[in-house]
């Protein structure tokens, strides 16, 4: 029984064109519920059986707000995806994620991060991630084929949410590249391991991780915080906020006005009450 339901939740997920990592959370939080009602046939599991084990997960877990909904979401496929039920509300308050705002780096700090790597190949991953407001599984996706240095663009292909998109192709970063791509000669994707095909996600994490340190940078941030820089400093510029949406790849205008919480263009400019009183 289990196995049947999870091969058929699987194959629905990929039929529906979701993203490897979607169905990669999906499939690990669809097993232990499948495991936690062993002897029960999927499709004879009730609401109130499913409130129970969300309960049941609530209290036995601490789960993050964003792990919480992944689960009742991943359960709520199921029923309405995989056996086209209607859809339905289970009546378990969802999580509100606490709002935070994005690790940014400032200006200087990119630059000293860039410089503080110490090859070519990882400078230009670096340099790429800012330039282009990149994420992470979009630089070891991209191939070489998707810069084009004629239109002077990157182009981002079926990114998240499976879009295409394309950002702007940085004047210094492609001389960069252009110096890369002699030395160390790619075959298909931009930047590849050693042994050839994609690069991994955990080396170039690593890769920010030792610029940072060689550096002297302590803040907290990750490659993502590049692309957050990417964001912040183009409205700092004076970039408009629907543009920089559109370079982002945001769905939803709310997602990128966040930008506007951290930009320091007008928060800087604010006078303090005690440079008055001193």
């Amino acid at each position: 029984m289990i196995k049947t339901a999870l091969k058929n939740y699987i194959e629905t997920l990929e039929l529906k064109n979701y993203s490897v990592n979607t169905i990669n959370n999906y499939r690990n939080h669809f097993i232990p519920y499948l495991n936690y009602f062993s002897e029960k046939k999927p499709s004879q599991i009730n609401k109130e059986e499913i409130i129970n084990y969300l309960m049941h997960l609530r209290s036995s877990r601490q789960l993050s707000a964003s792990e919480q909904n992944q689960i009742i979401n991943a359960v709520k496929f199921f029923y309405e995806k995989v056996l086209n039920r209607p859809k339905e509300l289970y009546d378990i308050p969802r999580a509100k994620k606490p709002f935070q705002l994005p690790g940014i780096f400032s200006a200087e700090e990119v630059r000293q991060i860039i410089d503080a790597a110490n090859n070519l190949k990882h400078k230009s991953i670096l340099s790429l991630a800012y330039a282009g407001g990149l994420r992470i599984s979009e630089i070891v996706n991209l191939k070489i084929s998707e810069i084009d240095s004629q239109r002077m663009v990157i182009n981002i292909r079926q990114a998240k949410g499976r879009k295409d998109r394309i950002v702007m192709l940085s004047e210094k970063l492609l001389l960069m590249l252009r110096d890369y791509y002699k030395i160390y000669k790619p075959k298909e994707y931009l930047f590849e391991g050693q042994s050839g095909g994609m690069y991994s996600l955990r080396s170039i994490q690593e890769i920010l991780k030792k610029a940072k340190s060689r550096a002297g940078i302590k803040k907290k941030g990750s490659v993502h915080s590049l692309r957050h820089s990417f964001a912040t400093h183009l409205l700092e510029g004076g970039t408009d906020i629907l543009s920089i949406k559109k370079l982002l790849g945001h769905q939803s205008l709310r997602t990128t006005m966040i930008y506007t919480h951290v930009s320091n263009e007008h928060i800087s400019k604010i006078q303090s009450p005690l440079d008055k009183i001193l």
